[in-house]
């Protein structure tokens, strides 16, 4: 019984362009640009990636917005640079005396040997940015396009930018609002629709079908993987595994991972009983992305564990959501499941997503000397059940 669908047309609403906005502005800051920000109580600024930052860029963005760009960072770096030591959503950093290029990277990233000393101190001030808006946004448009959670931000002071769209036309900039930012990820997810499948016989599955899910804005594909689709029905708990891709577990058999045997080994057990669906999300890294993955195993290669090295970056230990999980099931007609996995934020996770989980399927294997702090991790801080 192939999985029907359509290709469904959206149409112009607020939420789709939401989704676009936030899209559009995240390549400008992949290519190293600025945009602007429309935050709340009509403030707004520029906002650049801190790892792109160059001396022609910061010039550039003082100029614009007519004041002195400030460094935005998650509370989490902040705690490792030992700035500050509260649980804000964010910090802030002033620099009195006009910011270097390489004082901004090496704030920025933790593979930088940056020892800031009493001296540097006084010319940095910290502040909770949680009511910063503007801030907050810019971090979250640098996770989003998988870069480090750190933004140069500059309030636009010019008195011409009170009609912000039009100020930013003449500038040659795009304009998103913080709003938007903020529910980007739970939006793309409501906007999932499946464009395509096909027949894929696997070593282990002969009788399987993909179905890929795309966002509105056309961001990153999710796959479902049917596995013996006739023997599925819709009134009975389905056998179902989330798998967050890892391009170097699943394709290269890294040993400092488990993913490449949990990614085989679950369509073998979902072919032998019978079927089930593996969800295959674009979820790197736990959600940082790959660049930020690889940079995670060399604060690891120094001696830290996998989360406090996400940290370390600046990211939670865990950055992924389950929504598109979740909406991609309840697409196929499965709300009722049994979930293979050893991580209790899954279950979770889908049960506040309206999801009966009626099961959990233990899911493990043996370590190697290459990932065995890595699964110990995983049992001691994050709860997982082996």
């Amino acid at each position: 019984m192939p999985h029907r669908f359509k290709v469904i047309q959206m149409p112009v609403t607020r939420e789709a362009i939401s989704l676009l906005a936030v899209d559009r502005c995240v390549s400008e800051l992949r290519r190293g640009r600025m945009v602007a920000v429309r935050g709340s109580k009509g403030l707004a600024a520029l906002v650049q990636a801190a790892e792109a930052v160059t001396e022609s860029s910061l010039h550039q963005l003082s100029d614009i917005a007519m004041s002195n760009p400030i460094l935005a960072i998650t509370a989490r770096r902040g705690m490792v640079l030992n700035l500050t030591n509260k649980d804000a959503t964010a910090i802030i950093i002033e620099c009195a005396t006009g910011w270097e290029v390489q004082n901004i990277l090496d704030l920025a990233n933790p593979l930088s040997d940056l020892g800031l000393n009493k001296d540097d101190s006084k010319i940095l001030e910290i502040k909770n940015a949680e009511k910063y808006g503007c801030e907050t946004a810019g971090i979250g448009l640098a996770k989003v396009a998988r870069l480090l959670p750190a933004a140069l931000v500059a309030h636009i002071a010019d008195k011409d930018a009170n009609a912000l769209d039009a100020w930013a036309t003449r500038h040659g900039l795009l304009v998103v609002d913080a709003g938007d930012v903020f529910q980007y990820e739970h939006t793309q997810a409501r906007t999932l629709k499946a464009v395509s499948e096909a027949k894929v016989p696997l070593l282990d599955a002969n009788d399987t079908r993909i179905i890929a899910f795309r966002p509105f804005d056309g961001g990153l594909e999710h796959l479902a993987i049917v596995i013996g689709e006739d023997n599925l029905k819709k009134d009975q708990p389905v056998l179902v595994r989330l798998h967050s891709e890892c391009f170097t577990g699943d394709l290269l058999a890294s040993l400092r991972c488990d993913c490449g045997d949990q990614l085989r080994s679950a369509i073998n057990e979902i072919a032998v009983a019978g079927g089930g669906v593996l969800l295959y999300l674009a979820q790197e890294g736990r959600g940082i992305g790959l660049v930020n993955k690889l940079r995670a195993y060399e604060l690891q290669d120094r001696g830290l564990d996998t989360i406090d090295a996400n940290e370390q970056l600046g990211f939670d230990a865990d950055e992924r959501i389950y929504l598109p999980a979740a909406e991609m099931l309840r697409q196929l007609g499965f709300e009722t499941i049994r979930l293979m996995t050893n991580n209790p934020d899954k279950i979770n996770s889908l049960a506040a997503c309206g999801l009966n989980v009626v099961e959990r399927v233990e899911h493990s294997f043996p370590s190697n000397q290459h990932n065995e702090h890595y699964l110990n991790t995983k049992v001691v801080r994050s709860g997982h059940l082996f």
